[in-house]
């Protein structure tokens, strides 16, 4: 039988620790080593405190496993204070003796450089602060703050070494902070060799954008993903965003949900979408993306199901008043509560941000249904395969909630309507193209169906025409040119 707060494993495998850190488990397949240390190490506002307080409370919260946090740094009170908005209650824990918070401060005054020095005071009190409250976690922030004024590395690297034995003696699991050095992963360069796990912690900026990553350098006895991981340090504590997530397990049915036009449903079938799919609709300004996006919400809306549009170019007003035009009333169902429409800008923060935002609005809506207009504006702030990255980790998200999606992406003034700049059309299970033509004097719009997995559907062009009555299809009249905008205006080769 094993404890509560430790992965089962398979006989003769590593016990591992389970963090309750979103993501953090399935890129280290299970957790952190069980009653080993494991170094967090990475360069100033990283995330390293933050990691170490969120595996100690998820411990205690989730786990059932009482921590201690000790900081060299911060006292109690400043901890209290600084992770009282991500929603940890220290004082609450620590009242409930399920928790303690021990500062200890080390001046310098006080540290002599001498052959007998050694940790012995400090783990004494290490070891009372874990009878207290029975402690199963530990959490030692930061390891650098007890040899800062020491020059004599091969103490230091002895000492370390004792605390660790001491430690993996004690049998708690251990997260232990570093700063990065200048040329090695550690300030010393040794610390890295004596733990058991290393976790790298990287801030950096690139174009302006702040971008956070999580490697695992290094773990001893177990198999674990050695790619760099986009992490986010959000109001709920850390979130890791593996790629690796998307199981392809998810449950599989054979529910069709309409796409709000009776016409385009003909074209699936006469039944639609397979629920729990998603959709990517491409095509120029003008198109008519926007429009198909909102009837999809609105048909959700009409079967009494909840539903998201997150637009990406305009503002919730906007939106609302510009679909009263093709005859969709969307202000009806947000007032009856059956619909979310939320705009930002994507400049506004970075895509892991938006990712946590994007999830954090899903868990509070539950929606059945979700469209976001245009996908392809997240390129303002990340190149087509961190955009593409991120998208897929979102798919994978809402696939395994049965949430069917709908996209929408503009196609580049001089590419085809079958061209996107996020990488996702091999992703999705069905994809719509419309384009417009030129007819004399006049523009028609024009759909048809690039793909759509598992599901009889229509290989024809055929008219797209959107009025105040509503949107509709209907067949091409058989003197209807086959010249596309692009190639009418720019000469460019037929898609």
């Amino acid at each position: 039988m094993t404890d509560q707060g430790t992965a089962p494993t398979p006989s003769g495998t590593l016990r591992k620790c389970p963090t309750g850190i979103s993501g953090l488990d399935e890129i280290t397949y299970g957790g952190l080593p069980w009653g080993r240390p494991t170094l967090l190490c990475g360069t100033p506002g990283c995330g390293k405190t933050v990691l170490a307080m969120e595996f100690i409370v998820r411990g205690v919260e989730e786990y059932g496993e009482p921590g201690i946090f000790v900081s060299f740094e911060e006292s109690a009170s400043s901890l209290v204070d600084n992770f009282r908005p991500m929603g940890f209650d220290l004082e609450g824990l620590v009242r409930q003796e399920r928790l303690k918070l021990a500062y200890i401060s080390v001046p310098q005054g006080e540290i002599v450089e001498a052959g007998d020095y050694s940790l012995d005071g400090f783990l004494i009190q290490l070891e009372q602060g874990i009878k207290q409250v029975g402690a199963k976690r530990v959490a030692l922030d930061s390891l650098d703050s007890l040899f800062t004024h020491l020059s004599d590395t091969r103490l230091m690297r002895s000492e370390i070494a004792r605390l660790f034995d001491w430690l993996r003696e004690k049998g708690v699991t251990t997260v232990v902070t570093g700063e990065r050095g200048k040329e090695d992963l550690t300030r010393y360069g040794f610390e890295e060799y004596l733990s058991d796990c290393v976790l790298l912690l990287d801030h950096r900026i690139s174009e302006q954008i702040s971008k956070r990553r999580l490697r695992v350098v290094k773990y001893r006895g177990s198999a674990h993903s050695a790619d760099e991981f986009p992490f986010l340090v959000g109001s709920r504590g850390i979130s890791v965003f593996p790629i690796t997530s998307v199981q392809m397990e998810d449950e599989i049915g054979s529910e069709r949900v309409g796409t709000g036009v009776s016409d385009i449903d003909d074209m699936f079938g006469g039944e639609g979408f397979y629920r729990g799919s998603t959709i990517l609709v491409s095509g120029k300004a003008g198109t008519g993306k926007s429009s198909l996006s909102a009837a999809f919400v609105d048909a959700a809306c009409r079967r009494g199901e909840s539903a998201l549009y997150l637009a990406l170019e305009e503002s919730s007003g906007q939106v609302l008043r510009n679909m009263r035009s093709v005859g969709i009333d969307l202000q009806h169902w947000v007032d009856e509560g059956l619909l979310g429409v939320r705009a930002f800008r994507p400049t506004l923060r970075g895509l892991e941000e938006h990712l946590v935002s994007i999830i954090q609005a899903i868990d509070e809506r539950r929606p059945s249904c979700i469209a976001i207009d245009p996908i392809t504006n997240f390129v303002t702030v990340g190149n087509s395969d961190e955009v593409g990255g991120m998208l897929t980790r979102l798919l994978g998200h809402v696939k395994g909630l049965g949430i069917t999606l709908f996209l929408t992406a503009l196609t580049p003034v001089s590419g085809s309507v079958e061209e996107t700049d996020t990488s996702v059309s091999s992703t999705v299970d069905s994809w719509i193209a419309l384009e417009q033509i030129l007819d004399g004097t006049q523009r028609r719009r024009r759909i048809y169906i690039v793909k759509s997995r598992g599901m009889r559907h229509a290989h024809d062009i055929r008219e797209f025409i959107m009025s105040s009555q509503g949107l509709s299809v209907r067949p091409l009249p058989v003197s209807a040119p086959v010249i596309r905008e692009a190639e009418d205006s720019r000469g460019s080769p037929a898609a």
